[in-house]
């Protein structure tokens, strides 16, 4: 009897939570009685302790933003799992979590950013971790379709911050900022044409050891249309459906090999100037910074595509293409703090393949730390807001 008494409450309550289950709410972060939510010192907030927990980047709140599109932001990082448009090693698809586990500790000890003097964890920016844009491993045109569809869906909506205000979209309304981990660098091709219909045409920023602007016969030999788009032509088919603004875009940090000079020629066809790699050892970071400061200017809209090759593998050795000859990580990231005030309005980090990592994690965390200082410098800038950039350039 004691038995059967148990069991109907059992059910009972079974039937009551079942009941309940459509009512759930999503709620963030731990129980206050179980963690601190505040960090001592000048403030900010913690989630958790680093090392346990689900990884988002930089233990940022998630939300399942693509399936929710009442969810409202500032800033959203979306990752896009596709590497089957790569030449060498293949594992980018795990890029987006790899890249999460590597953030684990930015904001450890509050997330203050000391170079840039503002905290993109703890500022007027709403900022969440989005997950993942569901990408299929089997059929690259549609996959390309679909991360332009999820990213459109996070960029198109209306921000938290001055949603009523006017911005530089081609609506005139202030959008979000989106930052996107990959992935091979293919996905920077769905990726423009989202931004294109926000936009319209951009200027790019294009971190990396190659070009990326080959004829699809001179890189891979274009056997067919879908073989055509691969993360060494994607810029090509960007210069050819017009979603480049011509003759402001730049790449830094190229040291490849070519197939000769004509390479180079049919980069500047696509609207590209060069810096390269080594122009380092001669004019510095602060030269660097200036030729990327001169020809994409602070008013333009700019799209920043960070390849992890940039780096010396001595600093990154999990990617696809891995080239000798690069930047440190400090250079790097000194590099990025040096574009603060460009109108920066979104961003990937594409070619991190945890696979060929080592044991210490240095690509993820190099990946992870110049996402830090992309999102900084967006915090920093402050909203896309029309009335807001006017402002920042009266100061």
């Amino acid at each position: 009897m004691a038995t059967r008494t148990f069991l109907a409450l059992c059910f009972a309550a079974a039937v009551v939570a079942h009941g309940d289950h459509g009512e759930e709410k999503i709620i963030a972060g731990p129980h206050p009685s179980l963690w601190y939510n505040t960090l001592p010192g000048d403030g900010g907030t913690q989630a958790d302790s680093v090392f346990s927990g689900i990884s988002t980047f930089g233990r940022l709140p998630y939300l399942p933003c693509l399936s929710h599109k009442d969810i409202t932001y500032d800033i959203a990082f979306i990752g896009a799992p596709f590497d089957t448009g790569t030449s060498y090693r293949p594992g980018a698809r795990f890029g987006p979590s790899g890249i999460r586990q590597g953030s684990r500790r930015l904001n450890l000890y509050g997330g203050y950013n000391v170079p840039l003097d503002t905290n993109p964890f703890n500022s007027w920016a709403t900022v969440l971790d989005c997950g993942d844009i569901p990408v299929t491993s089997y059929d690259n045109t549609y996959a390309l379709h679909q991360i332009e569809e999820g990213h459109y869906s996070i960029l198109s909506r209306s921000p938290k911050t001055d949603a009523a205000k006017k911005g530089p979209s081609l609506l005139g309304k202030t959008l979000p900022r989106v930052i996107t981990l990959g992935g091979d660098h293919t996905i920077t091709l769905p990726l423009l044409r989202s931004i294109n219909r926000a936009y319209g045409p951009v200027t790019v920023i294009h971190f990396d050891s190659h070009l990326d602007t080959w004829r699809p016969k001179v890189f891979g030999g274009s056997p067919s249309e879908v073989a055509s788009v691969n993360h060494g032509t994607y810029f090509w088919h960007a210069a050819q459906e017009g979603l480049l603004k011509n003759d402001t875009n730049i790449h830094a940090g190229i040291r490849t090999t070519l197939s000769g000079p004509s390479d180079y020629e049919n980069d500047g066809y696509c609207g590209f100037e060069i810096v390269e790699a080594r122009e380092i050892d001669k004019i510095g970071t602060d030269g660097i910074i200036k030729k990327i400061r001169d020809r994409v200017g602070t008013k333009n809209p700019v799209y920043l595509s960070l390849d992890i090759d940039t780096l010396d593998p001595a600093f990154a050795p999990a990617t696809g293409t891995p080239e000798t000859g690069g930047w440190s990580t400090r250079e790097l990231r000194t590099i990025l703090r040096g574009l603060e005030g460009i109108n920066l309005i979104a961003a990937d980090i594409v070619e991190v393949a945890p696979a060929y990592d080592t044991n210490a994690e240095l690509t993820t965390m190099a990946a992870a730390d110049a996402m830090y200082e992309i999102m900084s410098i967006m915090v920093k800038k402050g909203s896309l807001s029309v009335e807001q950039n006017e402002d920042a350039e009266d100061l």
